[in-house]
């Protein structure tokens, strides 16, 4: 299975991740998901991947969020979900799934937890080293 980053090059996060997978020796399949949002069933097979409930995965700071009147707690799961497949600025990022799962890489570290031969420490592009707990 080839690995999977959910990217937006806009974000620093989702940078990081994918510089990460590419010092782990891998070549991902990047999923810019803004333009090529993934499918309702796809979007619903990561929540299940990843043990989310579509509010953990929603980016609440996004104006739209309130706009569209998500941050009431009565919306139902399939509203929520609905508004990120039209919304896609919605789907909090970057996600990378791999053979061993799918994980939502907030924060970076989480990363380590998926990737199939990760590096034993990673220097951001903001200076800050991070380190594989497992290496």
């Amino acid at each position: 299975m080839t690995t999977t980053i959910f990217h937006n090059p806009r974000c620093s996060t989702s940078r990081n991740a994918l510089a990460l997978i590419k010092a782990s020796g891998e070549t991902p399949e990047v999923v810019e998901y803004l333009k090529t949002p993934p499918s309702r069933e796809y979007l619903i097979e990561l929540l299940n991947k990843m043990q989310m409930s579509p509010r953990e995965l929603m980016r609440s700071k996004e104006a739209v969020f309130t706009e569209l009147g998500l941050d009431n707690p009565e919306v139902s799961d399939d509203k929520l979900i609905d508004a990120m497949i039209d919304n896609p600025i919605l789907i909090n990022r970057p996600i990378v799934v791999t053979e061993k799962g799918a994980v939502l890489c907030r924060p970076l570290e989480r990363i380590f937890e998926v990737l199939a031969n990760p590096v034993a420490e990673f220097t951001k592009e903001n200076g800050e080293v991070i380190v594989n707990p497992n290496a």
